[in-house]
């Protein structure tokens, strides 16, 4: 059983200080503790002891000078990080999802249910499929057409895949026998290789989800690096945050030019507008992604 017990508000006061860190403001420090918590602030905090980036020897010990502030700071700044990152990651899930759609459903027009048909899409994806619908068939719209459809086991790929989770439709997407087809959707967004569109779908997944659920992504790190893709300039983020920035605003580009200049702006006003100076050294490698494309 762990030996670590819950501590009270007081006590994580008491402890951030005795490690060195300075609370000026304690009645806000309290305030901010019971609104954001203690566990999830720790991931903003830790750029700045003593030992960082090294887990495996973590002093918990803080550097001469760090401010509970500085840890706010970084919080709201990858709050904001996120909120812009969402909102693309959103456009390009749509974006994709409609292709696929499309694409598949008047390359198939005889069969309306052509996800579920073995001839056309890999076991992989089949295997699954009844127990995803299960849930897909809570949705409303859903009902209403087995209402209507009686007869119907699934609704048509263009009301099923509505209701697919964006991993759903990757593996959906990876799943499909015609690997031309799977190319054609691909060529859209400029990317030649099949491997490497299931790569770059899967760390905008990893992303959207670290986003969506409120996770810390200014020291994000890929578990499957961005090398060999159709950007080559990229400095060295393969497998870093910046990496997904480059792609998400070269995606982006094959969809809306006018988007990914925005995408990129928005990213730079965001760095560039940080007045906290002592979080700089932490958020400052994102100018790479900008001034790259400047």
């Amino acid at each position: 059983m762990t030996e670590k017990l819950a501590t009270t508000i007081d006590q994580q006061i008491q402890l951030l200080r005795d490690r060195g860190m300075t609370i000026s403001d304690e009645d806000k420090a309290k305030k901010i503790l019971m609104d954001k918590g203690y566990y999830r602030l720790g991931f903003y905090w830790f750029p700045f002891e003593t030992t960082y980036p090294d887990k495996k020897t973590r002093s918990h010990k803080f550097k001469e000078g760090t401010e509970f502030a500085d840890a706010v700071a970084l919080y709201y700044f990858d709050s904001n990080l996120r909120t812009i990152l969402a909102e693309y990651l959103y456009r390009i899930e749509i974006n994709f999802r409609t292709n696929l759609i499309y694409n598949v459903s008047n390359h198939y027009k005889a069969d309306p249910f052509w996800f579920s048909n073995l001839s056309i899409v890999k076991d992989k994806f089949l295997d699954s499929l009844d127990r995803n619908y299960s849930s897909i068939m809570k949705n409303d719209a859903i009902k209403i057409h087995h209402k209507h459809h009686k007869k119907d086991k699934y609704a048509p790929a263009w009301k099923t895949l509505e209701y697919m989770t964006f991993g759903e439709i990757i593996v959906l997407y990876n799943s499909l026998k015609d690997e031309d087809l799977r190319g054609e959707i691909a060529t859209r967004y400029n990317v030649r290789n099949l491997k490497i569109m299931v790569r770059i779908l899967e760390n905008f997944k990893v992303l959207r989800n670290q986003c969506a659920h409120s996770h810390n992504i200014f020291d994000l790190h890929l578990k499957k690096s961005l090398d060999n893709g159709p950007i080559t300039n990229m400095n060295g983020h393969n497998d870093d945050l910046v990496g997904c920035l480059f792609y998400i605003h070269y995606v982006v580009s094959s969809i809306s030019k006018n988007r990914a200049l925005d995408f990129k702006n928005r990213i730079k006003e965001l760095v560039e507008n940080e007045s906290n100076e002592k979080i700089h050294y932490i958020i400052d490698y994102i100018k790479d992604f900008y001034q790259v494309l400047e």
